[in-house]
């Protein structure tokens, strides 16, 4: 940090320039390439949505091509060049940014801009995961369901542009911490696959083995959905009443809820209360199949199928461990687009049941590997966040800049 804080000193002494995007950049915006023109071979292409999910700050490859033919009608990004999102269903996703930096042009669609630019391609895509940018594009985004932030718009942002030694060395440090995070990310996801494959061998029965089979109905001593109080209703929401919704389901315990309901909303929908300790199965949207188990007693939407494990036959425990091994299988009873279930594939879902005593050795092994990799207090999962933690610190730090004034 020194050695940066001296370069900009010695460079700028009296701060940095700061440029609206629009007047140091070209913007392109993309059109078309929905998902169905997407090929295994071909012109390299990003889509948009892709930029979300599988993409970092930058890249040399691309996960998809397009035909040649295709590729003529759509907007070319060369290498150097930066592909950011216009839109997306929440304000946090807009805005997210790849570099470009293969050896050849690739092509874009619609929701996404090409900036054509003359700073270090790292150097901008970092940027654009600043605070800075952020606070900017919150003043730019427009729409509600569908938050857009145009490439007009997009031009506006004002980026601080130091000398191009200041930009690569604060690329260089910052390079370093995404290497490290990197690779522990890899020895995560390592020991992820060992515990799968670990769990998978521990809930293995031999069909001549005397472990009775049964459903998750039969072993539950109450099954239930939940519901949703009439949105734009006030006076149902936030109240003291725990409300479970889906994308809160995500193979782990539930301390706490995202929202909470009153008792008027309560009274006036179909959710109602279950203990603490239930199975949770996410029967609809994007989390169809994942579970959870509920550490205080709360309420849940009604895509929620709620288990009440009978303790007489099954550890709540080993339920949620083996509909967690499950997962792929459950999903595939799913209908639609995301899969969706309902509380009868739920409840007839088969399971095995050998004694308690059999069940909790197994809970205490998988709790045991469970919690090495993923409670996010020990281990890896605790050494990757304070890495992440220490990125972001360094981040924000060095992308921001006293302002060079007339």
């Amino acid at each position: 940090m020194s050695q940066i804080d001296a370069m900009i000193q010695e460079l700028c002494p009296k701060g940095v320039n700061v440029e609206q995007l629009g007047d140091i950049a070209t913007l392109v915006r993309g059109n078309g390439m929905p998902k169905s023109v997407l090929v295994e071979s071909g012109v390299g292409a990003i889509h948009y949505g892709q930029i979300y999910t599988r993409y970092k700050t930058w890249t040399t490859d691309t996960i998809s091509f397009v035909a040649p033919e295709t590729a003529v009608r759509l907007a070319h990004a060369e290498p150097g060049d930066i592909i950011i999102t216009n839109t997306s269903e929440n304000l946090d996703d807009v805005g997210k940014a790849v570099a470009w930096l293969g050896d050849r042009e690739i092509v874009t669609g619609g929701h996404a801009t090409i900036i054509k630019h003359s700073l270090d391609p790292k150097y901008l895509s970092y940027w654009l995961q600043s605070p800075s940018f952020s606070m900017q594009k919150r003043g730019l985004a427009t729409g509600t369901k569908v938050i857009d932030v145009s490439a007009k718009q997009l031009a506006k942002v004002r980026i601080p542009v130091p000398p191009l030694e200041v930009q690569r060395e604060i690329v260089r440090v910052l390079e370093q911490f995404t290497q490290l995070e990197a690779e522990l990310e890899a020895e995560l996801e390592a020991r992820r696959r060992q515990y799968e494959h670990y769990r998978q061998d521990v809930l293995t029965f031999a069909s001549d083995a005397s472990v009775r089979w049964s459903s998750l109905g039969e072993i539950s001593s109450r099954v239930s959905s939940g519901g949703t109080p009439t949105s734009g209703r006030s006076d149902y929401y936030g109240g003291d009443i725990p409300w479970v919704r889906t994308q809160e389901v995500d193979f782990g315990y539930i301390n706490s809820t995202g929202k909470a309901i009153t008792d008027s909303g309560l009274k006036n929908s179909s959710a109602n209360w279950i203990p603490a300790n239930c199975v949770i199965v996410a029967m609809y949207g994007a989390t169809a199949a994942k579970v959870a188990i509920n550490s205080i007693p709360v309420t849940t939407n009604q895509a929620c199928c709620n288990l009440e494990i009978d303790p007489a036959q099954a550890d709540f425990r080993f339920v949620f461990h083996w509909i967690s091994s499950e997962y792929e299988g459950l999903k595939a009873l799913g209908e639609g687009s995301q899969s969706n279930l309902n509380a009868k594939k739920v409840k007839n879902y088969r399971i095995p049941v050998p004694s308690l005593n059999c069940q909790q050795r197994i809970v205490e092994l998988l709790d045991k590997f469970d919690g090495l990799v993923n409670d996010i207090s020990i281990g890896l999962p605790a050494e990757l966040a304070a890495r992440r933690k220490q990125y972001e610190h360094y981040r924000d730090r060095l992308l921001t800049f006293k302002e060079l004034t007339a």
